[in-house]
Parts: C-alpha cells; sequence; structure tokens
C-alpha cells in the first residue's frame, strides 16, 4: 500500500488520517460525477451543492483525497492567474484582463473566507508576495509588471520596493527590489485540501478513493468508466488536471509538467531576526525557470522550483517525483540566497506533475450536449484558481447566470500539444 504520508511534508503534517476512504463497489447512478478529489473538484462539488442541496455527487479518486498538486504545491493562495493581465488585454481587451484580475483577487478573499467560516484549520496568512529582483538584470522586469498594472489600472495596493525596503521585508542576497502584491496568502495546503473533502462529505458529497477511472464517456449516457464499476451520470465533470493527460481522449489536452520542492528544518529565532519575513510573504524570482518560496507556520524555508525534465508521451512516474540534480540545485540555493543558512538541515524533499495548457490560459468549459464539463491546465497557479474553477463549473452545470461566465477562460478550447515526437523535441529543447 502506498506510504501517502510520504508523498510531502504537507499530507505528513495534515493531521489527518491518510487511511483511504473506501473504493467505488459496485456501478452506481448519481446527478453528477467528479473525476479527481483535488481543489477543482472538491470546490465544484460545495458550490454545486450550494447551488442546489438535492444534486447526488460522487467523486471519484484514484489514490486519496490532495494526493496530486492539490497537496503539494509550494503554498501560495495567490491572486495570479495562468496568463499575465497584459497578455490577456492583448488577446482579449482591456476590460476582460480588468475582470479577469478582479475575479481572481475576489477569489483568494472567498476562499479566505470559507476558511473562516468553516475553521479549516490551514495555517491561512494573507501577508501577500514579493516578486523579487535578484541582480540588476532582473529589476527591469519588475519595472515592467508594475508599469503594465499602472497601464490597466490595476496597481491598487502594489508597491515597487527598492532594494532597501525589500530587504526591510526579507534579507536576501543580491536583492536589487521587489514588486509587492497584497492579494496573496500563504497556506498548508495538506491541512486545506484535507479539511475541503471532510466539509464536502458533510453536505452528503461520497468520495471514492483507490478507484481508478478508466474512460470517459459523453453523450446521451455520460460515464465514468473505472477499475471498479461504472458511474453513470447526467454530468460528468474532470478534475483530474496533470493526470488527465493519461486519460484517452485527452492525452493532449494537457501537459504534465514537473515541479520540485524542498523544506529545511525549522530555524532558530536568531536565523529569523537576521532574514526578517516577518510577514511569511511568498516569494518569487524573475527566472524564467521559476523559484518560488514560502515560510512555514512552524518556521521553515519552502523553497520549489522546476523539476524532472519532460518525459516522453506526457509520461506520469513517481520516480520523478524527486530527481536528485533539481533537489541539490533547489538546497543550494537556499544557502546562496540566505548564507546565514550555510550548514541548514533539509529534512523533505518532494514534487510532482503540474499541467500546463498550450496556450496557458486554462479551460473551465461544460459541453451540455456530451454531458462533459472540465477544468485543466492552470500551468501552476491553481490554489486559487480552481476555486474559480469550481465556483465557475456549478454556474454552469446549474445554468445559473454570473459574471463570472464572461470571463475568458469559460469554454475557452486551446489547440491541443503536438503529437509525440515533436512534443517531447519541442519541450526538452526549450
Amino acid at each position: 500500500m502506498t506510504d501517502y504520508a510520504a508523498i510531502s511534508y504537507w499530507l505528513e503534517s495534515s493531521g489527518d488520517d491518510l487511511t483511504p476512504r473506501p473504493s467505488l463497489s459496485q456501478s452506481i447512478e448519481v446527478d453528477v460525477a467528479i473525476l479527481g478529489a483535488g481543489f477543482t473538484g472538491l470546490w465544484t462539488a460545495w458550490y454545486l451543492k450550494q447551488r442546489d442541496p438535492s444534486l447526488n455527487i460522487a467523486i471519484i479518486e484514484r489514490e486519496i483525497a490532495g494526493f496530486g498538486a492539490s497537496g503539494r504545491n509550494g503554498a501560495w493562495c495567490t491572486c495570479e492567474y495562468p496568463s499575465g493581465p497584459s497578455s490577456i488585454a492583448k488577446r482579449f481587451g482591456v476590460d476582460a484582463a480588468r475582470r479577469t484580475v478582479f475575479a481572481m483577487r475576489d477569489t483568494v478573499r472567498e476562499i479566505g473566507q470559507v476558511v473562516a467560516d468553516h475553521d479549516l484549520a490551514c495555517d491561512w496568512h494573507k501577508g501577500g508576495e514579493l516578486i523579487i529582483a535578484r541582480g540588476p538584470h532582473q529589476r527591469p522586469t519588475i519595472d515592467h509588471e508594475f508599469a503594465e498594472l499602472q497601464k490597466l489600472d490595476l496597481a491598487q495596493g502594489a508597491e515597487l520596493l527598492d532594494a532597501t525596503a525589500a530587504r526591510n521585508r526579507i534579507n536576501i542576497t543580491d536583492l536589487e527590489g521587489a514588486l509587492l502584491l497584497p492579494e496573496t496568502a500563504v497556506i498548508h495546503p495538506g491541512k486545506l485540501v484535507r479539511g475541503l473533502a471532510r466539509l464536502v462529505e458533510s453536505t452528503g458529497v461520497v468520495i471514492y478513493e483507490q478507484t481508478a477511472v478508466e474512460r470517459v464517456y459523453g453523450g446521451r449516457y455520460p460515464m465514468l468508466r473505472t477499475d471498479r464499476g461504472n458511474v453513470r451520470a447526467a454530468t460528468v465533470v474532470l478534475c483530474g488536471e496533470a493526470y488527465l493527460s493519461q486519460i484517452d481522449g485527452y492525452r493532449r489536452d494537457v501537459m504534465p509538467v514537473y515541479s520540485l520542492i524542498t523544506l529545511t528544518e525549522p530555524l532558530s529565532e536568531a536565523d529569523w531576526a537576521d532574514i526578517g519575513w516577518n510577514d511569511r510573504e511568498c516569494v518569487a524570482s524573475c527566472k524564467y525557470s521559476v523559484d518560488y518560496l514560502s515560510k512555514t507556520a512552524d518556521g521553515r524555508i519552502l523553497f520549489g522550483g522546476r523539476g524532472a525534465p519532460y518525459q516522453f508521451n506526457s509520461a506520469i512516474n513517481p520516480e520523478l517525483d524527486k530527481h536528485p540534480g533539481t533537489h541539490q540545485m533547489l538546497q543550494d540555493n537556499v544557502r546562496t540566497w540566505f548564507p546565514r543558512l550555510k550548514d541548514v538541515k533539509f529534512t523533505h524533499t518532494w514534487g510532482g506533475p503540474l499541467g500546463w495548457s498550450r496556450d496557458f490560459l486554462p479551460t473551465i468549459a461544460f459541453d451540455k450536449a456530451e454531458g462533459i464539463a472540465r477544468a485543466h491546465g492552470y500551468t501552476g497557479n491553481g490554489v486559487a484558481t480552481t476555486n474559480l474553477a469550481g465556483r465557475t463549473l456549478a454556474d454552469l452545470i446549474t445554468d445559473t447566470a454570473s459574471p463570472l461566465l464572461d470571463l475568458p477562460h469559460v469554454n475557452h478550447r486551446p489547440r491541443k500539444w503536438e503529437p509525440e515526437p515533436f512534443r517531447y523535441l519541442g519541450v526538452r529543447y526549450m
């Protein structure tokens, strides 16, 4: 049996019983069948029940709730969207960009409200985020980002910090400045996803774990075919993110890209006095390959970045969750960024796949004729975007009028990833 506590520090320290829930034991029929018990599937079930409590909903999960990216991420609940506002403005217009940004900011607040209302003890702390410039070559990037926000009249609360002001917040080597964005919270994702699963169950939703979906059928009789029986439904909802690439018919809709994380031991008070970081801001570099950091509630530093190389035919392999070269690089970065920690010990390393869309825009869609809804392609910004997806899918499925349905990702159909071997060659070249 899989040792689920070994998957990530978040699952290990969630305080929850990770014993799998019962599997599907026979074929069933429900109103809504959801593939995946991660954030997207759980939020979708939650908001569907808010819209229509009479709905009979089943969630089908191959492993346990929170097994995928929802239980392995960098702890950022950020208003950042997979595509930046200037990119959205170029493709869909300034109004669409502004509405998308405001919707994401509202989403962070919405999650915080659910956490507070239902006592989901997930170490929620809204300290904002810092996009940092390490070295003069990175300074133009944050200057440009701030200018773009100002151009779109979206800079409310944002602050461009010089080197001194940035170091007063967090003492990182070679720091040339930072862009402070307030609408971001740091969380314990394991506690949030496991608590959300229990909350959803309290509404009458049934979660079947260790039940693998083998095939998806739409049309007159939508159905999930699993290794333990069939689940027929009026509506099937696909919330598998990177793992959707493993199902026939969806293999080129999303590409699995690995992100890896290392975690230090709890630091001493003297270490924190030197480093600062008093408001637990989420921290990211301007590098194309992405460095992302967070500070845990128990005083550890999480350092993450892109991980194992892309595998042919979008293969997902548990062995790729740990890539020695990448994890060593991340640990070296901790010591370089924070020289005081040259002898720090690292207690955990882990990783996993996230889902990339072909055009860096998520898809949140419902094909009523086929009876299939889906949400995927968060490109590394899924903790908050999944909540927006859940609310949007609930509105689409229940035919509820909502301003969320006018956002660019609704019923968006990006082109598929190239077939192999062209996908492999292109991604590995990049």
